[in-house]
C-alpha cells in the first residue's frame, strides 16, 4: 500500500514462445526465469499482492514453488503471440473478486529489473497523480540517425533536418517493457497503459534487458555469474 492505495502485481507467463521456448521458465544460472520477477516483486514495499497470470500448468506449478500465488489459468487465447500486453492485466482485474487502487505489470522477461525500479514507479505514479508510468531506456542508437529505405532502394531519412553531433540531438527513450503501474479504474474505463497521461521512468541500461532471444537468454546468465564472482547475489 502506499498514500492508501492498495497494489496489486502481475507477472504474465504464457506458455507459448517462438524465439525462446519455454523461456518463462527456462533455467539461468539454476534459477527459473520467472523466480527473478518473483523475489524482486516480493520486496516490494508497496505491493500488497503479487500472482502470476498464465496459460500453461507448468508454469503455474513453478511459480507455486517459488511461493507465488497462481489464483487461475487464464484461457489460452488469451496467450497468443499477437495478444496485446494489457489482456492479461484487463483479464485478472476481472476475474479477482477483490479490487486494488493501483495495478503493476512485471514482465518475466526483464529478469535485471531491481525492486528500487519497481517502487520508484510506484512512487511516480502517486507523486505526479499521473494515471500510469511506465520504465524507459536511452536507445543505443537515436532515431535521428535512422533511415528508411524508398521503393528505389535510396536511403530516406527518418526525421528531416541535419543533425550534427550525438550530444546535439534530441534526447529520445524507449519502452524497455520492465514495469508498467497504471490506476485500475483508469484501465478498466478502456484506457491504455500508455497515453498522454503517462508519466517515464528511467532505468539504466543495465537493467533493462528484454529477453527476446537465445542471446539474450545466454547474455542474462554472464551477468549472474559475473554479480555472483564479484559477492552479489
Amino acid at each position: 500500500m502506499i498514500n492508501g492505495k492498495t497494489v496489486l502485481a502481475i507477472i504474465p507467463a504464457r506458455g507459448g514462445s517462438k524465439g525462446v521456448p519455454r523461456k518463462n521458465i527456462r533455467e539461468v544460472a539454476q534459477k527459473p526465469m520467472i523466480a527473478w520477477t518473483i523475489e524482486e516483486a516480493k520486496n516490494s514495499r508497496y505491493i500488497d499482492r503479487l500472482i502470476v497470470s498464465t496459460d500453461d500448468q507448468e508454469i503455474a506449478d513453478v511459480a507455486l514453488k517459488w511461493n507465488c500465488e497462481v489464483p487461475f489459468l487464464r484461457p489460452k487465447e488469451l496467450g497468443l503471440d499477437d495478444t496485446p500486453g494489457i489482456v492479461p492485466v484487463l483479464h485478472a482485474l476481472n476475474a479477482l473478486p477483490e479490487r486494488y487502487d493501483l495495478v503493476v505489470l512485471l514482465q518475466p522477461t526483464s529478469p535485471l529489473r531491481s525492486i528500487e525500479d519497481i517502487d520508484s514507479c510506484i512512487r511516480l505514479i502517486t507523486e505526479t497523480e499521473a494515471k500510469s508510468c511506465v520504465s524507459v531506456v536511452e536507445p543505443d542508437k537515436s532515431p535521428y540517425w535512422m533511415y528508411k529505405i524508398d521503393d528505389t532502394g535510396t536511403l530516406v531519412p527518418l526525421f528531416s533536418g541535419e543533425w550534427g553531433r550525438r550530444q546535439d540531438l534530441p534526447q529520445v527513450y524507449a519502452l524497455n517493457g520492465a514495469v508498467y503501474v497504471a490506476e485500475t479504474d483508469w484501465l478498466l474505463s478502456g484506457n491504455g497503459l500508455v497515453t498522454d497521461k503517462t508519466v517515464a521512468y528511467r532505468m539504466p541500461k543495465e537493467r533493462s534487458l528484454d529477453i527476446d532471444t537465445e542471446s539474450d537468454l545466454s547474455y542474462f546468465e554472464v551477468v549472474i555469474l559475473n554479480r555472483r564472482n564479484k559477492g552479489n547475489r
